[in-house]
């Protein structure tokens, strides 16, 4: 029996899909048929994304609404993370609590990182956690 592919995947990645970024066919590819799992965060960072985008006035009202609507239709599993673990990921590596909990997940859950973030992708390289990105 093949064994369950699972992915971590991070608000960068979700956002390229959805707003249909150059790199959505290749990220579509990587990820078909695997379970995808986040922090509990990605819909927040997703919402804040809408938001910014609403002020600098990148989309309207209407479109970042449907965007959320794709968003709510894509199976992403939110998962539990240790707070004190990413404060640690935090302060080895000097960055922001959410990428830590992207980060700290994959590490704990011996899973490939997914990430268009070169910062995370970096910081994940160091901490030997698998990563995949688009180059």
């Amino acid at each position: 029996m093949a064994k369950e592919k699972k992915l971590v995947v991070d608000a960068s990645v979700v956002l390229a899909v959805i707003l249909n970024e150059p790199e959505k066919p290749e990220l579509v590819s990587i990820t078909e048929g695997a379970t995808l799992l986040a922090p509990g965060c990605l819909s927040w960072e997703v919402c804040n994304a809408f938001s910014a985008m609403l002020k600098q006035k990148r989309m309207g009202l209407s479109v970042a609404s449907k965007a959320l609507s794709i968003f709510g239709k894509i199976p992403i599993q939110e998962m539990e993370i240790s707070f004190v673990d990413a404060l640690e990921l935090c302060d080895r590596h000097d960055i922001h609590a959410y990428d830590a909990y992207y980060l700290h997940l994959a590490k704990r859950s011996s899973l490939t990182l997914l990430t268009l973030d070169r910062r995370m992708a970096e910081v994940a390289e160091k901490e030997n956690i698998q990563v995949k990105g688009i180059k």
